[in-house]
């Protein structure tokens, strides 16, 4: 697998420049989680709760929503 692939956290679909990618609506809003690893397209183990969201991928670990407000 090429280290520079990136896969859409939405659809698992591998992300080709040039080609459109649309980004599920509810998703653009920031009301749904990444539902596939961005690293390998893998669908993630997701647990949502009032106060945010994890996701756990079973080789690249765990995504945690109050760690991406950091930014």
């Amino acid at each position: 697998m090429d280290m520079d692939e990136r896969y859409n956290p939405f659809t698992g679909k591998r992300i080709v420049p040039g080609l459109d990618d649309p980004v599920p609506a509810a998703a653009a809003l920031g009301l749904e989680p990444p539902r596939f690893c961005e690293q390998c397209g893998r669908r993630m183990i997701v647990q949502v709760s009032p106060d945010g969201w994890w996701a756990k991928c079973s080789r690249h670990g765990v995504l945690d929503s109050k760690n991406l407000e950091h930014r």
